[in-house]
């Protein structure tokens, strides 16, 4: 019986799927090169394509195409850059200036270093009067979808990103990040087990700090 070929990892930016060394065409990789983070904004330097959501970001589909590879696309000459383990590395770059009313970071519902904790969602709800109070109750969120127990699919949690079955699913299956992400300036990192780093590659490769469930259609 002929050994079945081992599967490999792509390692370039915005592909993450897996591969054989058999099985590697030119073409059958999509991928990006750097990203840019500024102001709350992340894009892609290669196509220009932009979000102000890092999932969503992070699911813009690949504009070049080439073969899948298991090496890093970014080298680092410097020495590699040792984790930051501090309870806020970012606090003492900016804490005048801006109030928080007229921060973009707070009023586009990013995480902000300089005025503490995450801000809460903007315009909540206000109390509905009491004559179309059962009005709003009738508003059920939407069902999520059903799928096969037996059927593919990719897990949305942050730092996930793995394909499952719900047969398999279990409540230490995934490992990811519960968040939020945070980019201030040149530090990336995750506010949900407080590590921050400064390159981009070096972000993406944080060990997940969460256990759960996979899920293909998080709650927003």
């Amino acid at each position: 019986m002929a050994e079945q070929a081992v599967k490999l990892r792509c390692q370039r930016i915005g592909c993450n799927a897996t591969f054989t060394e058999d099985d590697n065409p030119e073409g059958s990789c999509s991928f990006h090169d750097s990203p840019i983070f500024h102001d709350g904004m992340k894009k892609w330097s290669c196509c220009k394509k932009r979000s102000h959501d890092f999932s969503l970001f992070l699911e813009i589909p690949g504009c070049k195409t080439g073969k899948h590879t298991t090496e890093k696309p970014v080298s680092i000459k410097l020495a590699a850059t040792k984790t930051i383990r501090t309870p806020s590395p970012v606090v003492t770059l900016s804490t005048s200036a801006t109030s928080k009313e007229s921060c973009a970071r707070c009023s586009q519902g990013f995480f902000c270093s300089d005025h503490g904790s995450q801000p809460k969602a903007p315009n909540p709800t206000p109390a509905a009067p009491a004559n179309c109070s059962a009005d709003v109750e009738e508003s059920p969120p939407p069902p999520k979808k059903i799928v096969d127990i037996n059927q593919p699919q990719t897990c949305k949690n942050k730092g996930c990103g793995k394909v499952f079955k719900q047969i398999d699913n279990h409540e230490t299956a995934c490992s990811y990040h519960p968040g939020p992400a945070v980019f201030h300036d040149r530090v990336r990192g995750w506010k949900c087990c407080d590590i921050y780093v400064q390159e981009f590659d070096e972000f993406m490769t944080i060990p997940p700090c969460n256990n759960g469930w996979h899920n293909a259609d998080p709650m927003p």
